[in-house]
């Protein structure tokens, strides 16, 4: 790998089918980092990662994160989330500003390994 510089300016944020905005700063095979977005009162839709161990790094605003099984906690700025692969997970924007945070991912984050937990089950 070569030294490389991602510039934030050159980003490009997209409306994800989760309710949050998504520009990627890197990836490779080994780690993924991108920036996600949460409006002001949006809560991204429960989902969980497939063999992959997903980092959040809070960066701007406030925010509730729920795990499966454990109670909503409420995040800052500064805090850092860690969500072990396969556990079901979502954030809610709590505040009047975005809510925005890292998300580093390892391995990396690939669509194959996304599910979503509010898609309807089939009988």
């Amino acid at each position: 790998m070569q030294p490389k510089i991602v510039k934030a300016n050159t980003l490009n944020p997209y409306l994800t089918p989760e309710h949050c905005y998504i520009a990627e700063n890197f990836s490779d095979k080994d780690v993924s980092i991108a920036v996600a977005t949460v409006k002001p009162g949006v809560t991204t839709k429960a989902h969980h990662l497939k063999g992959i161990q997903e980092i959040y790094i809070i960066t701007a605003g406030d925010g509730k994160v729920a795990f499966s099984g454990l109670e909503p906690t409420l995040v800052h700025a500064g805090d850092v989330i860690v969500i072990p692969a396969g556990v079901s997970q979502k954030i809610t924007n709590t505040g009047q500003t975005n809510l925005v945070f890292y998300c580093v991912c390892t391995p990396r984050f690939t669509e194959a390994c996304y599910f979503d937990d509010e898609a309807e089950k089939l009988p």
